[in-house]
């Protein structure tokens, strides 16, 4: 029987996730044998934009840095998972029966809002993975419906993820400089319980417009793109879907490292 596992949203955090000893790099080096081995993984990341939905269909995806000012290390890594062209296609069906024209497309590499978390969660590196581009300018209802139409591949051992962060103010992290164990201030907590609440309670809409309604939303996100993912990781559990924060922890004083499981 085909395991069906729970969808995720994964908070990424700095690529220095992989180097640095951190709660949340130890809770994703043994997240992966909890959650078991997937047939294929299909990921949301924040870091692959584009203005209607794409899936990578490289057999043979290659790296992306997309960052700069880290250590060589980082420039050095390799996270060589195969893609699954046919899982591409197939989902891009599925998003374009639902009303959402997709299109698999070729020479999209493995940005670190992928390779990072899947580098601590399966190293083995042999789940083959597509990743999925995040619309913006589209808001949540549409990443909920994006959610929603790939569904039933949790019951084809598909490990859906979403990766961004819970929240993610780049310019107050330059701007205090936090140690890494930095604790957070107020606003960055409160933010983050009024979203372990709706989570937990299955309140999907709020999810969907957590920016506009929790406080200090767009103080935590100035810009969508690392919380878009959390609504669509909780829509793609299914109906009535309630999540469950299986780590929490901050790094830098502003980065909240959230893990949601959603069944």
């Amino acid at each position: 029987m085909t395991p069906r596992f729970p969808t995720v949203y994964v908070s990424h955090g700095s690529p220095m996730v992989v180097l640095e000893n951190s709660a949340a790099r130890e809770f994703m080096e043994g997240y992966g044998r909890q959650l078991g081995v997937p047939k294929a993984i299909l990921i949301a990341s924040a870091h692959f934009e584009a203005r209607r939905p794409l899936l990578s269909a490289d057999a043979h995806p290659e790296m992306i840095y997309d960052f700069g000012g880290f250590p060589r290390a980082l420039f050095e890594m390799q996270y060589p998972a195969p893609g699954s062209p046919e899982l591409a296609v197939r989902a891009a069906t599925m998003l374009t029966a639902a009303g959402l024209p997709a299109t698999p497309v070729e020479g999209r590499g493995y940005d670190h809002g992928t390779w990072t978390p899947l580098k601590l969660m399966y190293p083995e590196a042999k789940i083959p993975v597509v990743q999925l581009s995040i619309q913006s300018m589209l808001g949540g209802d549409h990443h909920v419906a994006m959610g929603r139409a790939l569904a039933p591949l949790r019951d084809e051992g598909v490990l859906i993820m979403g990766s961004g962060s819970i929240t993610h103010n780049l310019r107050e992290l330059m701007r205090t400089r936090g140690a890494v164990d930095a604790p957070p201030p107020p606003w960055v907590v409160n933010f983050d319980e009024w979203v372990l609440a709706k989570a937990e309670a299955g309140a999907i809409d709020d999810i969907a417009h957590g920016l506009e309604r929790a406080p200090h939303g767009r103080e935590n996100h100035p810009s969508p793109e690392h919380y878009l993912p959390l609504p669509f990781a909780m829509a793609a559990a299914g109906e009535g879907a309630k999540g469950r924060r299986v780590h929490s922890s901050c790094q830098y004083g502003v980065l909240m490292m959230d893990t949601y499981q959603f069944d």
